[in-house]
């Protein structure tokens, strides 16, 4: 399962300035087996230490932040002696052990020579809660899902990724190729990035023991909120998260925190949705009526929208038929936009590198996304087929003449200028056409 982030894993293991890395994520999309690769292929050892997994661990930084000594006992632990340049230390989990992610400090200031790497799936919630953070002392990735390239490869099509990750706007795209890639893009659709899921579907294909996964996986992130989350937090969490695909599936995709439960208020909910948010297992994105710059300076917090941060486990939490996205059932047309949107978005994040937010004028228009790349605000118009009619995007244009807007589709031509036509399964590539 080849990812991206490995090259950004090497440029983090060869910087003359490295500090402890801290590597984000959500349960499950492949951050231990990651970690694990690059140790292997780039070191000569890998010491590997789970807190979830042993909790004895978290008395080696109990007693105090003295580095060697924290070294010397995990190396007892690990059998072995940990060396500054060819050990690679991964602390996995390590939002179980406040002390451990403190002492990510003095490992910066007093021992930068040894490479470590720690990760956890509920590392958001733990920075936002712990006010002890090493801010400063450490440097961030976030692995998510795996890409739509990522998927391809995985499926045996390094051609077809290849292509994708080196298309050229200026280049036609031939139809016997953008066939295929629509083709896996709804494959994509149902199964989603995750690694275990995506195995699955690529060795067996077998469409039910990928819903079993991603089951599994579901169940997982419940019991997430049972463990981790405050316990008063607890039933809103489940509720926020089971009420996702019911307001996306609404003509207006804006979350009501009234339609979570009855009488719930936003004050009632807000901290658990911050709770989702820090866990990464959501993504909010929030109404702008003015697209200036900073798009940040412009947001209204209040109103939002919220996506899954995959779109396969946005179908298995809809408890959508596999089926009805491999054809053209009109029932499913409605929320047909907004698991392409949730897929846009995911792209977005991956690959963009971008906050989105989204632009409405009074019940008039609604576009989709709109992303602040440099000086340009782009909005963003998601089409899930190929009608690519977008009055709103027109709207939008007509009222702030945006420099480069931005429409995409199943339509299999890249084109245009000031509107520029971007195949869906091509959404990765956004940031180098513009």
């Amino acid at each position: 399962m080849e990812r991206k982030i490995i090259a950004e894993l090497v440029r983090w293991k060869d910087k003359k300035n490295r500090k402890p890395l801290v590597l984000k994520g959500v349960r499950q999309c492949g951050k231990t087996y990651i970690l694990k690769e690059f140790g292997s292929r780039y070191y000569e050892s890998v010491a590997y230490f789970n807190f979830e997994e042993t909790d004895a661990l978290k008395t080696v930084f109990e007693k105090d932040y003295d580095t060697a000594r924290i070294l010397f006992e995990l190396g007892m632990y690990y059998g072995k002696t940990i060396y500054p340049d060819n050990t690679l230390i991964i602390l996995d989990e390590i939002q179980e052990c406040g002390r451990a992610i403190t002492s990510l400090k003095y490992f910066c200031e007093n021992a930068p020579e040894y490479h470590i790497i720690c990760a956890g799936s509920l590392l958001g919630v733990a920075i936002h809660e712990n006010q002890s953070f090493p801010v400063g002392k450490v440097d961030f990735l976030t692995l998510y899902p795996m890409s739509f390239s990522e998927f391809l490869r995985a499926c045996g099509s390094n051609t077809l990724a290849d292509f994708v990750e080196g298309f050229n706007k200026e280049k036609e795209l031939p139809a016997i190729i953008s066939e295929k890639l629509e083709t896996f893009l709804r494959q994509y659709y149902v199964t989603g990035g995750m690694p275990e899921v995506v195995a699955s579907w690529s060795t067996v294909h077998d469409i039910s023991e990928v819903e079993e996964i991603q089951r599994a996986i579901l169940d997982s992130y419940q019991l997430d909120f049972v463990k981790h989350a405050p316990v008063k937090d607890f039933p809103k969490l489940s509720a926020i998260w089971q009420s996702i695909p019911e307001q996306l599936s609404k003509e207006n995709t804006k979350f009501i925190f009234g339609q979570v439960k009855k009488g719930w208020r936003a004050k009632d909910l807000e901290d658990a949705l911050q709770w989702l948010t820090g866990a990464g297992l959501v993504y909010k994105v929030c109404h702008i009526e003015k697209p200036n710059i900073p798009l940040s300076a412009y947001a209204d917090s209040s109103a939002f929208k919220l996506y899954l941060a995959d779109v396969g486990l946005l179908r298995k939490l809809s408890k959508l038929p596999y089926e009805v996205i491999l054809d053209t059932t009109p029932n499913y047309r409605e929320f047909k936009g907004s698991m392409t949107e949730n897929f846009v978005l995911c792209e977005l994040v991956k690959n963009v590198d971008e906050t989105a937010y989204y632009w409405t004028s009074g019940n008039l228009a609604e576009v989709d996304f709109v992303i602040q790349c440099g000086a340009e605000i782009v909005p963003i118009e998601v089409k899930s087929e190929r009608n690519v009619k977008a009055r709103s995007l027109a709207e939008y244009r007509k009222k702030y003449e945006p420099r480069y807007s931005i429409k995409t589709s199943m339509k299999s031509d890249v084109n245009g200028n000031e509107i520029l036509n971007i195949p869906l399964y091509l959404v990765g590539r956004m940031k180098a056409f513009m």
